[in-house]
């Protein structure tokens, strides 16, 4: 870890540490990250691993994946779980991703609140669920099965959404906070995802940054994203824009730091541009810890 990014630590928000500013563990950066060494190498705190890409027995991505150990904390992060589904939880899956655990000693992990696919067919998106009591209740018995069984952490993140269902009877924040407090998890905050949805669906996103239990954030994700005009995809695949910047700063002004990360999946830039990014919400960070210790 970069120690020119290191800063007192504030209280740990679940017991989970604070790691700073990490970004995404991607294929066309392994070599400048494997490869070039400190001070030629930019510098991250951390990086998310997207767990799918080494549920494996070994090869290539498990020997990548053990590099990036001896270097840096790796956090989980999963596009599988579906948490939302109806279909039972899938045993082979949580098993595999225990392994994993037992390899990457990440302190939590976390997936999308969402459903996946239905009657054995995974559509490979990640689906909005309908914000209703019965919904809730669903979710939280199975976030607290999922806890158990992995025994870290849960993080419930805020999907990007496209459509909203007639069904619904609360905010996407408000059951959003009733799964986290009923299930006693924690929240991945996905800024970008929140300003994408208001755009989408015309609320005010100011409101669901402030509607949340702060106290269970314990990681935020930044991210790019494509305008067509009418609507926003959350496509990753940009720089962060400056409303979304703005939000991020009203979140940490309200939870403290948390550890933060870019993500950035397609048009994927140089790794020096992607830690400029990363630079630029350490510098919020430390502007805002700044001015909540004076």
């Amino acid at each position: 870890m970069d120690g020119e990014h290191k800063q007192s630590t504030p209280p740990p928000r679940l017991g989970l540490p604070d790691f700073g500013v990490g970004v995404g563990l991607r294929i066309p950066h392994y070599a400048t990250i494997f490869e070039q060494s400190p001070p030629d190498r930019p510098d991250v705190d951390w990086f998310e691993i997207i767990s799918e890409n080494f549920m494996v027995g070994g090869g290539l991505p498990r020997k990548n994946l053990d590099r990036a150990l001896e270097r840096y904390p790796l956090i989980q992060h999963g596009v599988s779980l579906s948490i939302g589904s109806t279909e039972p939880l899938d045993r082979d899956y949580l098993v595999r991703l225990k392994a994993l655990l037992r390899t990457t000693k990440s302190p939590w992990l976390s997936d999308h609140l969402c459903w996946t696919g239905a009657h054995g067919v995974n559509l490979h998106d990640l689906l909005p669920l309908p914000y209703t009591e019965q919904a809730a209740d669903h979710v939280i018995a199975r976030a607290r099965q999922v806890q158990d069984f992995l025994e870290v952490p849960l993080l419930i993140e805020n999907v990007s959404s496209y459509l909203t269902y007639t069904a619904s009877t609360m905010s996407e924040w408000a059951f959003l906070t009733r799964i986290a407090e009923g299930a006693d998890c924690g929240l991945l905050l996905d800024v970008n995802n929140i300003y994408v949805s208001s755009y989408n669906h015309g609320f005010d996103p100011n409101a669901f940054v402030d509607g949340v239990p702060h106290h269970r954030v314990a990681q935020i994700h930044l991210a790019g994203h494509t305008n067509f005009g009418d609507y926003i995809i959350d496509t990753h695949s940009d720089h962060v824009i400056d409303p979304v910047w703005a939000l991020y700063r009203r979140a940490i002004e309200r939870t403290g730091p948390v550890s933060t990360l870019i993500e950035w999946d397609d048009d994927i830039p140089s790794f020096a541009e992607l830690c400029a990014e990363a630079d630029k919400a350490r510098v919020i960070r430390d502007e805002v810890s700044r001015a909540r210790a004076a």
